[in-house]
């Protein structure tokens, strides 16, 4: 986090960076909104690094020990405050989380998980606030109230969409948030608004963006090599073993080594393809790279990601598409999040995902409004949720099936 705030003093100047930093608090922040183009880039990570320290220090107060959960969320947090997150529209929906473990008896530490990943729902904080022709504080109280109303609703939410795709799509909360985001969209068009699709996408070449994610990738493939030695690189391997089905925490499963290599590996994967593809290094695809790096300790591998890439990979090609288009180039780093899939049925199961979720995915962010920035995780589940349907269906063809 530290590097971020230095990261984005260097790219700007201090003035600049903070500055824009406090205008991001009230800007849209719907998909996609990259605040590398909306505001800057040094706006854009000292965002990161301050949304980053109100998780990390959630989990301090909370005495939530480090696993591959609270590292996944930390990373995306970080990630997704790139292109949609900031402090003022995440808070009231962690608040939120922590008013419905307490009516129901929870401590905190046992939503703190739902309540990190939830701000994806931090948009529609940002939509009432910024969008719907409120002004000052009536506006901020409203998105204020809305966004705790999101938050006490998660928990719950939550729970049922475990269930309904098996573990098999590791943005859980991605889907949860979707499936609220869905009623809070048809609710504001019920009431006369029109929802813009906003594409804000930061083109401009820059050192800085292009090394970042790779620099990180090297940093935590040294840290595990040089704390884990030989053992991290068996860890490692072990790592590539498992499904990478909900909940496979590879710190607890193997080593905190073993997921840091796993996560470093991953983060150099993802940025080798961007620039395979000459595509953009911004906001959305860096806050990505993040995402799946912090996923590299919580399901996700190279030998469970690398055929649902491909099967989005080849969607992408077969219906015309480029793939350096923001859908697609979006949607080859995210679709990991179907990687369980594969890791458990196979290779051919993993390429149907990919091609699915392609499909998919470019319709689910209209449906719900944009507000849901794991719009991946939500059409992801859905893929999922039919894809084991069926295969539950197949294998049921020797027993009862009723």
């Amino acid at each position: 986090m530290f590097s971020f705030i230095i990261t984005g003093i260097v790219a700007d100047g201090a003035s600049k960076a903070f500055g824009g930093f406090l205008d991001l608090q009230f800007q849209p922040a719907r998909l996609i909104s990259d605040f590398m183009s909306t505001s800057s880039v040094g706006a854009s990570f000292i965002n990161a690094a301050v949304v980053g320290a109100i998780g990390l220090l959630l989990i301090v107060l909370s005495k939530v020990q480090l696993s591959g959960s609270t590292f996944a969320a930390i990373f995306t947090m970080m990630g997704f405050a790139l292109f949609g997150k900031t402090p003022v529209n995440i808070i009231p929906i962690i608040i939120g989380v922590y008013i419905s473990g307490r009516l129901v008896g929870k401590s905190f530490s046992e939503y703190i998980i739902i309540a990190l990943f939830g701000t994806a729902l931090g948009p529609l904080v940002s939509l009432i606030t910024c969008e719907l022709g409120l002004s000052g504080l009536s506006a901020i109280a409203v998105g204020t109230i809305a966004g705790i109303a999101a938050g006490f609703l998660l928990p719950a939410i939550a729970v049922a969409m475990l269930h309904f795709h098996q573990g098999y799509n590791l943005y859980n909360l991605g889907l949860s948030c979707g499936f609220f985001a869905l009623f809070a969209a048809a609710l504001i068009r019920a009431g006369g608004h029109t929802f813009e699709n906003l594409m804000l996408w930061h083109t401009e070449d820059s050192l800085i963006l292009t090394f970042l994610v790779p620099v990180l990738s090297l940093i935590l493939i040294l840290t595990g090599l040089l704390s884990g030695g030989r053992k991290s690189l068996k860890d490692l391997l072990a790592i590539q073993k498992h499904s990478g089905r909900l909940p496979s925490d590879f710190m607890d499963m193997e080593s905190m080594e073993g997921a840091l290599l796993n996560a470093g590996l991953i983060g150099l994967a993802g940025s080798l393809y961007i620039l395979l593809i000459g595509g953009d290094f911004n906001g959305p695809t860096i806050g990505g790279l993040l995402t799946i790096m912090g996923f590299g300790a919580f399901g996700t591998h190279l030998r469970n990601s690398w055929p649902v890439v491909l099967g989005v990979i080849i969607a992408t090609l077969l219906f015309g598409k480029s793939l350096t288009a923001p859908g697609a180039i979006l949607a080859a780093i995210f679709c990991t999040t179907l990687a369980p899939l594969a890791g458990a049925f196979g290779i051919l199961t993993g390429l149907i995902a990919g091609f699915i979720h392609l499909v998919l995915v470019h319709q689910t962010g209209t449906w719900q409004g944009g507000m849901n920035l794991y719009n991946n995780g939500f059409a992801g589940g859905l893929t999922a949720a039919f894809i084991v349907s069926v295969i539950a269906w197949y294998r049921s063809k020797d027993s009862d099936f009723k």
